[in-house]
């Protein structure tokens, strides 16, 4: 899963710095630059992902919801809302945060989101070290370390410096987590998976649509402060949720920990 997760960082990065490259070799040149990393990763999948046998029996489309009557699925994607909520009511929003109260130029820009990207590469490289290691402690951090990071925005917005080291840890921390939310699909709903990747993509979709709108709401009517402060908060939910998934989950069954 983190192999994978990788590879979609390295195409991300190329992605996030093809402002700067566009000025060298055009927008299509630039993303014809992206073409050779989505190939890899396309074949990379092809044979890193496990055959899954066929289930031919007819399921109503409903049936999927009915997993959410387990406490221990349904608090685990509220966890999930809560972490893509808080984490793109914040990121949607960086490039303005940095162009207009820090004060960087599009080349700058370019540079630090190059970065973020190759701390993302980095994070999804060596995640399953800690997964393996402590797995619901690591689900729980993450968020924690990402309030932790949008806090420090408001105080040092206006160091260009510190606000790049704190990026780059929000992007080491940020791109990895959802390979530790996939992980956790996998162990908790392996008797459904066709279900459980399918809430996964419909939940993760829904919050970062409610996370991005707000943010934006919020930083165009009360300023960059007011969507850091929300994205923190919900994060912190998001930290307290698995925590208490780790609590139920240790009385009920025994998966990762």
């Amino acid at each position: 899963m983190s192999c994978i997760k990788t590879l979609q960082t390295a195409a991300k990065t190329h992605c996030k710095d093809q402002h700067a490259l566009a000025t060298f070799v055009g927008w299509r040149g630039a993303f014809l630059c992206l073409a050779p990393v989505a190939l890899i990763t396309f074949v990379w999948q092809w044979f890193a992902l496990p055959d899954m046998p066929a289930n031919h029996q007819k399921k109503k489309l409903t049936a999927i919801f009915s997993h959410l009557s387990d406490h221990r699925i349904l608090l685990g994607f509220i966890a999930i809302t809560f972490l893509f909520s808080g984490q793109f009511s914040l990121f949607t929003y960086i490039r303005p945060f940095l162009e207009i109260t820090a004060g960087v130029n599009s080349y700058t820009l370019s540079g630090i989101l190059l970065l973020i990207g190759i701390a993302g590469f980095i994070g999804t490289t060596f995640i399953n070290l800690f997964l393996r290691a402590k797995f619901y402690l690591t689900l729980a951090l993450m968020p924690l370390i990402m309030a932790m990071m949008a806090a420090l925005m408001i105080l040092l917005a206006k160091d260009i410096s510190l606000l790049v080291v704190i990026l780059i840890i929000w992007g080491l921390v940020a791109t990895a987590a959802p390979v530790g939310w996939w992980t956790w699909i996998s162990q908790t709903m392996n008797h459904d998976p066709e279900a459980g990747g399918g809430l996964m993509v419909a939940v993760v979709q829904l919050a970062i649509a409610l996370g991005s709108t707000s943010g934006g709401l919020l930083f165009d009517q009360f300023g960059y402060q007011t969507t850091f402060c929300f994205s923190a908060v919900l994060l912190i939910l998001g930290s307290v949720s698995v925590i208490k998934l780790n609590s139920i989950t240790n009385k009920s069954t025994v998966l990762p920990n």
